[in-house]
């Protein structure tokens, strides 16, 4: 048998050992993809750390939920955070869970801030603000690479005055 061919296990410890490694190395580049997007959700989103958002984002990124008027790539993503950012300078995440499935990440959290800039037409209102997200980010190379999302903006614009309360 040529020595670069692979050889079955020889006993059953050899082989969940195999597994165990397998399943410690999916487990840290989740635990690693995990602190990537929490690093952007707490730095990015909440501190308005640009600089860390040019670390932490690829520069083929690719959204594939684009807010309305935004484009699915980096330069899109950042536009929206510093709109976000403007509109309620004080906006945080308080982030309620996080699942990780080797590089994608889910995260629900609920968005918070005082609407003191204007918001996709909406004039400041100096109202305080919260809305929830679910967003998944596929982390490679240390870097977010992918983003799906669905944010409860309906919600927003009617903390904003923006639609009527009655709509259901």
């Amino acid at each position: 048998m040529p020595l670069d061919q692979p050889t079955a296990p020889k006993n059953r410890l050899e082989s969940s050992k195999q597994v165990e490694d397998k399943v410690m190395t999916t487990n840290n580049l989740s635990e690693a993809a995990k602190a990537v997007v929490r690093r952007n959700t707490e730095e990015v989103q909440g501190g308005g750390n640009f600089e860390v958002f040019e670390e932490l984002f690829a520069d083929d990124f690719l959204d594939h939920t684009p807010q309305p008027g935004r484009t699915p790539d980096k330069d899109g993503a950042r536009q929206l955070y510093k709109i976000l950012r403007t509109a309620f300078p004080d906006f945080y995440a308080d982030i309620h869970w996080q699942l990780a499935d080797g590089d994608r990440v889910t995260t629900y959290k609920t968005y918070h801030g005082t609407h003191r800039g204007e918001f996709l037409g909406v004039a400041p209102t100096g109202r305080q603000i919260q809305f929830e997200t679910v967003d998944v980010m596929r982390v490679r190379n240390g870097k977010i690479t992918e983003h799906w999302g669905v944010a409860n903006l309906f919600s927003l614009m009617q903390q904003l005055g923006a639609s009527p309360a009655n709509y259901s």
